[in-house]
């Protein structure tokens, strides 16, 4: 059978913040080499043959981002459901059994990846896959289970019996439970990947949670087709309960099965598990961007904006943005989170998106901010156009840095060349287009008695935005 890959966009890596953000999730990051985890894992069976084009399950907000790297990548996706909240993986691979078994005539054959895993041989993981795949055609619910590099305490485990069966699930041990299990070579640590039949998985979602299949079904069925994208019904899907695929049904069913895998694989789930992955100088640093290290060793260092140096330090982190610093020791880097849960609660906007925000149409930029007043650099692609506008507390002055821009002002369409501008009063309807083949860049001057970005009324928008 044709293998349907099912790609898992989900989560924020709270633990891989200042880069990670809840708009810009890891996923979407170029953390190892050029490609970023998501198109990594859309290009990981490439070459492997009879492998249908994959499917992907998001989350809504992104759906421009994540359509925007498959196209970089000249990859077609089957299709990309949208997830109006988020409900972990059970009720997400769910809606992708459902889709595929909707154009399929006889049964789908699914190999679910999260989007943030990295593996460095695939020709390992392409065998592990041929295995899985026998194995699921005859009915069973492959996971992969990683053959255990370290004693490691962050993942759950699978306990192995005979062949390829699962004696069980175990929930995260202790340092000394760890060093056990790794020991005694029965143990592998639980991947959250996994292959199976979509059928099957729907018959065994029945068995133990008919009411999330019944929610999922409600949601899928009385979808609506956006351009490039399916969206689920939200209020269906929204009274969906919230479970794993583990805990819904692989930890439930009696036709569990499970590879051994041993390909390179990292999760990435934090700022140390990234040192372990990355190819590492004579003194044990990974630097990236413009960095200096002197007597450092066994240190991440980062740099996206400013230069950064290092002086005297053993198993520290620094990750630097444009807009927030991190330092932090390597012991202590599932803790990032609490930072996350820090400027959530105060309402700050950094854990939510970098000084960069990317929108369908390009990128804006915060340049500088003060009383009633803000400067931000917006780059439109070429042949893209924001939505046609109007704010009830702002006026903007917008001045061409480079390429040509086609505005409307009210009743008014004329064209901006470099080094013009122009300027749109308050409560006056307005879009921004590209017309040209290379970006626009523009400066945009803001000022009013309020600047947020939620002061937007749309009259028309290409992208189906509502907000």
């Amino acid at each position: 059978m044709k293998i349907n890959p099912v790609v898992l966009s989900g989560g924020s890596g709270t633990r891989l913040w200042p880069l990670s953000r809840e708009h810009y999730p890891k996923q979407l990051l170029c953390l190892l080499g050029e490609q970023t985890l998501l198109q990594q894992t859309v290009s990981r069976l490439d070459g492997m043959g009879n492998v249908a084009a994959p499917l992907l399950v998001c989350n809504e907000e992104h759906r421009f981002l994540i359509a925007e790297q498959l196209r970089q990548m000249g990859k077609a996706p089957a299709d990309i459901i949208l997830e109006p909240v988020g409900r972990n993986t059970a009720p997400a691979l769910t809606l992708a059994a459902l889709a595929l078994l909707k154009h399929s005539a006889n049964d789908a054959l699914m190999l679910v990846m999260p989007a943030d895993h990295v593996i460095q041989n695939t020709a390992k993981f392409h065998s592990a896959v041929k295995e899985g795949s026998a194995l699921a055609e005859k009915g069973r619910l492959v996971t992969f289970g990683i053959v255990p590099a370290a004693p490691e305490t962050g993942y759950g485990y699978i306990r192995r019996g005979k062949g390829n069966e699962v004696e069980a699930f175990v929930e995260k041990p202790d340092a000394k439970t760890a060093a056990q299990y790794v020991a005694s070579g029965e143990y592998l640590w639980n991947s959250g990947m996994f292959m199976m039949l979509a059928s099957v998985w729907l018959d065994e979602l029945n068995r133990f949670h008919p009411a999330m299949l019944e929610a999922c079904k409600t949601a899928h069925e009385q979808g609506q087709r956006d351009a490039d994208f399916y969206r689920v019904n939200a209020q269906a899907f929204g009274s969906c309960l919230s479970n794993s695929i583990d805990y819904a049904v692989m930890e439930e069913t009696d036709r569990a099965a499970v590879v051994a895998l041993d390909a390179g694989w990292s999760d990435i789930g934090a700022w140390s598990s990234l040192w372990d992955a990355s190819t590492r100088d004579a003194q044990g640093n990974v630097m990236q961007g413009d960095v200096y290290a002197h007597a450092t060793q066994n240190a991440l260092l980062i740099s996206q904006h400013r230069f950064v140096a290092a002086v005297g330090l053993d198993d520290i982190i620094v990750v630097e943005t444009p807009d927030a610093v991190l330092v932090v020791h390597k012991d202590h880097a599932q803790d990032v989170k609490e930072v996350v849960s820090r400027l959530k609660s105060d309402k700050r906007s950094e854990y939510q998106t970098h000084r960069r925000v990317y929108r369908p149409w390009g990128s804006y930029e915060g340049v500088d901010a003060g009383a009633r007043f803000q400067v931000k650099r917006l780059v439109v692609n070429p042949g893209a156009a924001l939505s046609l506008q109007m704010h009830h507390h702002r006026a903007e002055h917008w001045i061409v840095v480079k390429g040509t821009a086609r505005v409307t002002r009210g009743d008014e369409v004329f064209m901006l060349t470099e080094n013009q501008s122009t300027y749109i009063p308050l409560g006056t309807t307005h879009r921004l287009e590209n017309p040209g083949n290379i970006p626009l860049e523009i400066i945009e001057v803001q000022s009013g008695s309020y600047l947020g970005e939620d002061d937007i009324v749309r009259f028309e928008d290409r992208y189906n935005r509502t907000k």
